[in-house]
């Protein structure tokens, strides 16, 4: 039997991650060959990941990466089994590895065939579904290009966006990082509501109405306050005769109140704000220019990316949670 030294064995733990007792043990099977020890290791990989193949893969590390030019991002998210290993040093470092080989590759198939020190992104996940006994995979894979890209991982590495830009402005850097902080706290999910389904927005607006009517049979029956039903839910229905019957609507009941005409100037503006804002409740959940801005709610995000001279040209989120 061929001697197998530490040193040998030290090798094959740092080319591949597994551990010292699982080294020596393929070393050994191997004869000391290093080629095929790592092969052992390998087909060790692939039987743990056959058995584990129906396992819920629902943990993992969501990473954010951008090319170094600056116009292209990725978010990957590595899967894996539990919590603990979601939040090992080692899983992590491995799932930024992996961003920074995706953020070149134009699809989640290209990816996976990408080489990863002399194997492909496949065989190495296989390989650590070995090493680390849980089952691994590729879950998210997610992309934009753009004139210049930033992007954002929330603490945890569980929430991950990226946002490109239509120009590269001199506050690029931040306005990418500051829109993709809102992409992921947020989580818009459409650029604009002018980019709804017509029928979406519907289907969504009886859906949210028959809600809150229900909601409203059970906070009556308890004696609470009702909770305002929206006769709209998008901008998109907010047409220009919608505005002006409402602006009607709103005057005669500052008449109604006894409110003098002369002041009604100072007083329908803001009432107008409420109504668009009650009645424009699925743009402010999905749609991001059209959110608050998470750093300054006076203004929305369509209002800050203007004042910096820039468009959102496109935004990814990934998520774990």
């Amino acid at each position: 039997m061929a001697k197998i030294t530490a040193a040998e064995v030290n090798k094959l733990r740092k080319s591949t991650g597994a551990g010292m007792m699982d080294c020596k043990n393929a070393l050994v099977e191997a004869a000391g060959d290093f080629d095929k020890a790592v092969e052992i290791l390998r087909k060790k990989g692939q039987k743990i990941a056959a058995k584990r193949a129906d396992r819920d893969s629902s943990e993992g590390a969501v990473i954010a990466k951008v090319s170094e030019d600056n116009t292209q991002g990725v978010i990957i998210s590595l899967n894996c089994e539990t919590d603990f290993v979601a939040k090992n040093d080692a899983f992590v470092s491995l799932a930024h590895e992996f961003a920074t080989i995706a953020v070149n590759c134009a699809s989640k198939e290209a990816f996976l065939n990408a080489d990863f020190g002399g194997m492909s992104v496949a065989d190495k996940l296989i390989e650590q579904t070995g090493v680390i006994g849980e089952k691994l995979e590729i879950g998210a894979f997610e992309k934009v290009a753009g004139a210049f890209v930033g992007s954002y991982i929330h603490a945890g590495n569980k929430i991950a966006s990226v946002t490109a830009l239509s120009a590269v402005v001199e506050e690029a850097a931040g306005v990418a990082k500051d829109v993709s902080m809102q992409v992921a706290a947020m989580g818009a999910t459409i650029l604009s509501y002018k980019d709804f389904d017509p029928a979406f927005i519907a289907s969504e607006t009886e859906a949210r109405i028959a809600v809150i009517e229900k909601d409203n049979i059970e906070l009556g029956r308890l004696g609470k306050t009702l909770k305002n039903v929206p006769t709209y839910i998008s901008r998109a229905q907010l047409t220009e005769a919608v505005i002006e019957e409402t602006k009607v609507r709103l005057q005669e009941e500052l008449k109604a109140e006894g409110k003098p005409e002369k002041i009604w100037d100072r007083i329908l503006p803001g009432k107008l704000e409420r109504f668009i804002s009650d009645n424009t409740t699925l743009d402010q959940e999905q749609c991001l220019l059209d959110q608050n801005f998470i750093k300054d709610e006076k203004q929305t995000v369509a209002d800050y990316i203007a004042s910096k001279g820039v468009s959102v040209t496109g935004f990814k989120r990934a998520s774990l949670v």
